[in-house]
Formats: structure tokens, C-alpha cells, sequence
């Protein structure tokens, strides 16, 4: 206590000096509007930039829960898009109410394979999901794949690089339609078989599903038309098309979930068993 009182009677000149300064200072604050609109300006300008630092880090850890909501929200959306006649017309506000034919499962890549000649996905979704073998799967660039196997908890999806699964596709230009496959060369192309030579095809022309199939609705986009082949002996092109999906690099995806597969299914297999008859 004694060291105190010591300190204090030392420097009792300073202390009143710096007490009459903060005096003067407030009291010259307080009655000129222009030094006190300064103080408050910059008082701002530093609590601002704390705030503005904390949120920025509050932001970066909330990146993972942004993404996910944003993955739902382009579910929503596609889901209304693929369930629309014409895709060029605006979508009623009813529509997005009730049941629709088409809906999307929203899922992250956690493996992805692409250095083989039949390459697949895992996706940290499942049967509790709602995931079934043969869904299509795609995401915001394009096609992606087809759903493999699948568990409880996780799918196995079997990658459009792949040399044993075609696809139906088609130029969307002309709606002439092909089989998609891969050569299993290079993982930025795929090529488009058994188009045939009256097709009007041209560089730089896109290629999208075809429809006839109940895994992809029609019009996903798949790439562009790269180079054209023709194959002499068939009468057919080989196109080159190369992928607007980077396949080496997959985030989230959506797993199409048909309503109508299985009751188109059970129709053509009754067709067919009526034919065979």
C-alpha cells in the first residue's frame, strides 16, 4: 500500500495534468459539433471493422451449412424445371406445391473415382434418403451418373466415365439421337455413337439426354460437340463431346427420383411379354 501511495505522490504532477487534458478534451468534444462528429466517426470505423473481422469468420464456418441449404434450394428449383411441358415458360406458383412426377435427392460426393475404365462415385446418402439402384444423377453442369448400389446410409453411383453403360442422349439442336459412352481416354470427353450421316451436326453443338429412358429427363445437359467422325463401314458419326462437368472435381449432386419409373417399367416389360407370346 505503502508503494502506492509513493507512486501516487511522485507522479502527482503528471496524473493532474493528464486529468485537466481529458477534461478539456471532453468538454471541447462536447461543445463543437464537428470534433465530436469526428470522435464518433472514428469510434465507428474501429468497432465496425471488429464487428466486420467476427462476422467474416462467423461466415467461413458457416460456409458448409450455406452450401447444403443453396443444394436444397437448386433441388426445388430443377425439380419445378423438369416437371415443366415447356421449360422456356415461367413456372406457376402452384406448381411447387403437390406431388410431382420428378423430384431431386440432394447428396455429396465423399469418393470419386476416375482413373480407371469403369469408374464410380460414393455419395454420403442412402436408402433412408429415398436413393434407389438405377437413379440418374446429375448436377448443376450436367449428368453425372447412374446410382450402382446402395445402403442404409451411402449409394455407390457408376460414373458417365465408364466404358461398359451407355446413355441415351441426342443433339438438342437437331434431336437426332445417340448412345453415349466413353473410350475411356481422356475424363474431360465422351462420345456420342450411332448418330446417323443425315444428322446436321457442327462443332460446338450441344449434346443433352434424350428421354428415352426413365433415369434422366430430357434435355440434361451432357457437353458440346468437339470433333466428328465418320464411320464408313456403319454410315454413322463418332462424335467427340466434351463434358461441361469437370468429372475430377464433383461437390453435391442430385439424385433424380422418377415417380413414374416403375409403373413405365412394369408396362413395357407386359408389352414385351404379350410379344413374346
Amino acid at each position: 500500500m505503502q508503494q502506492i501511495f509513493n507512486f501516487l505522490f511522485k507522479n502527482s504532477y503528471r496524473m493532474l495534468f493528464l486529468l485537466l487534458m481529458a477534461i478539456a478534451v471532453s468538454l471541447t468534444i462536447q461543445s463543437h459539433s464537428y470534433h465530436r462528429s469526428k470522435v464518433i466517426s472514428s469510434a465507428n470505423f474501429l468497432t465496425g471493422g471488429i464487428y466486420q473481422r467476427i462476422n467474416d469468420v462467423n461466415e467461413y464456418f458457416n460456409l458448409k451449412t450455406k452450401n447444403e441449404e443453396l443444394a436444397l434450394e437448386n433441388a426445388r428449383l430443377k425439380s419445378i424445371l423438369f416437371n415443366q411441358k415447356d421449360t422456356t415458360k415461367v413456372p406457376l406458383l402452384d406448381s411447387i406445391k403437390g406431388v410431382k412426377k420428378i423430384d431431386l435427392i440432394v447428396a455429396k460426393v465423399i469418393h470419386n473415382s476416375y482413373s480407371s475404365q469403369v469408374n464410380f462415385l460414393t455419395l454420403d446418402s442412402g436408402a433412408k434418403q429415398g436413393i434407389k439402384e438405377e437413379m440418374g444423377v446429375i448436377n448443376s453442369l450436367g449428368i453425372v451418373g447412374v446410382v450402382e448400389d446402395v445402403s442404409p446410409n451411402y449409394a455407390t453411383v457408376l460414373s458417365i466415365l465408364n466404358t461398359e453403360s451407355p446413355i441415351n442422349a441426342k443433339i438438342k439442336k437437331s434431336n437426332h439421337i445417340g448412345s453415349l459412352i466413353w473410350n475411356g481416354k481422356n475424363t474431360g470427353f465422351v462420345q456420342l455413337i450411332d448418330v446417323p450421316r443425315l444428322a446436321s451436326v457442327r462443332k460446338g453443338d450441344t449434346i443433352v439426354t434424350g428421354g428415352q429412358s426413365t433415369i434422366f429427363p430430357e434435355n440434361i445437359n451432357i457437353g458440346t460437340i468437339e470433333n466428328i467422325y465418320t464411320d464408313d463401314e456403319t454410315n454413322y458419326y463418332t462424335i467427340n463431346v466434351r463434358l461441361f462437368n469437370d468429372m475430377t472435381s464433383l461437390g453435391h449432386v442430385y439424385i433424380i427420383r422418377n415417380k413414374d419409373r416403375n409403373e413405365i417399367l412394369n408396362l413395357e416389360k407386359k408389352t414385351q411379354k404379350q410379344n413374346e407370346q
